[in-house]
């Protein structure tokens, strides 16, 4: 069977071949197993990787890049509608071949998608995942409103994805865990987290794109707050974006900068080190966050998440009694749980134990599994096992 994947998924050429996002390079990559061969219709785009990227593995894997569209200014924006004649012919030409289509929201290119396949009968089978906040408390952009209705109302045909489990969700909605471990990785990380204590200094870790939106400024912020009472601790910041030399003067400001460590982007195997240390991982953050991959990941190794209550993330963390969550603006609510639970070392203990039980969840061998079942419940279609 031949699946079409349409994605706003940044791709990059490096050293002669065509890398992208890590974690959706990951997560296709094992999705690829299912099926004979896979398309996969985004954006490649003219700058340098940005060094968080990897090349597909998969051998049954092609990408169709289109040029990309869309963003933040007026001129960005109204690109979308100079691409819409290249990504219609795009669909077209590939969709002859797919028996089955996998529409990943929210982006500008995905609306398209969701409008085309509004139009016409095949491919049967249909899949959307929304990746994004599917019941945001704040406005979100107008195009992300549109793409949650036109999946709420099922215009597109199908059967749809979405983080966290909410009131009034359709028959045709399901909720799926959001997968970045390999069985392996998670027994690995676990082995490690089981071993593992509250010591001093307390090692904090995040991880992702260095900006306002992501929380970057607020742990700035907690960990002056930590300093200020006397705590012990040790920052790691793991990613990159033009933001990043504004954060480090803010650090220095603060008078954190000897305990906050700038690392950059780093490749997913390194990651491990960091992980492995990590007692918190921070995540105040105000975008539209689904459930961030980088948690589930600090979880395998006992990190204890402390997050802002954005999405299905106080579900999943509440759930399993694995972290907790606040206002992302509550910089003084983050600062007073991390100083509370390092008094308590049994209690981050369980909290860490929990983590790596939780962890479990979002393997790729589970999320094969909802996929499996997904297509099976809605369309009555049986993957061969090899």
């Amino acid at each position: 069977m031949k699946l079409l994947i349409i994605s706003h998924t940044p791709h990059y050429q490096s050293n002669g071949q065509i890398v992208a996002w890590g974690a959706t390079v990951r997560e296709l990559d094992h999705l690829a197993g299912l099926f004979d061969q896979v398309v996969h219709i985004a954006p490649l785009y003219p700058e340098p990787d940005p060094g968080s990227s990897l090349p597909y593995k998969a051998e049954n894997i092609r990408v169709h890049p289109v040029r990309p569209a869309g963003g933040e200014t007026w001129r960005e924006k109204i690109s979308v509608l100079q691409r819409l004649p290249e990504y219609i012919k795009a669909f077209n030409d590939e969709v002859k071949i797919a028996d089955a289509i996998h529409v990943r929201c929210p982006a500008s290119i995905s609306l398209i998608a969701l409008v085309w396949l509004a139009l016409r009968r095949q491919p049967k089978y249909r899949w959307v995942k929304y990746a994004g906040n599917w019941n945001p408390v704040e406005k979100s952009p107008f195009s992300y409103t549109i793409q949650r209705w036109l999946i709420t109302k099922n215009l597109f045909r199908g059967a749809a994805t979405i983080n966290g489990k909410w009131d009034g969700q359709p028959k045709h909605i399901r909720s799926f865990v959001n997968p970045c471990l390999t069985d392996e990785e998670a027994e690995k990380a676990a082995g490690i987290a089981r071993v593992n204590r509250l010591t001093k200094p307390c090692q904090l870790l995040y991880v992702g794109r260095l900006e306002t939106e992501k929380g970057v400024g607020r742990i700035l912020e907690i960990a002056a707050e930590l300093k200020r009472k006397k705590i012990d601790f040790e920052l790691n910041l793991i990613g990159d974006g033009i933001e990043r030399a504004q954060f480090e003067d803010e650090a220095v400001k603060l008078d954190i900068a000897q305990s906050t460590f700038f690392r950059g982007w780093l490749p997913r195997p390194s990651l491990d080190e960091y992980y492995s240390g990590a007692h918190f991982f921070l995540l105040p953050s105000s975008a539209s966050e689904g459930w961030p991959k980088v948690i589930s990941e600090a979880m395998a190794f006992g990190a204890v998440p402390l997050a802002s209550s954005v999405s299905s993330i106080p579900q999943i963390l509440n759930e399993t009694r694995s972290g907790m969550t606040f206002d992302a603006e509550d910089t003084s609510g983050f600062t007073r749980e991390i100083i509370a639970i390092i008094q308590d070392p049994a209690r981050w203990q369980a909290y860490s134990l929990n983590a790596v039980n939780a962890a479990s969840l979002f393997t790729y061998s589970k999320y094969l599994e909802q996929v499996k079942t997904l297509f099976k419940d809605f369309w009555g279609l049986e993957f061969v096992s090899e």
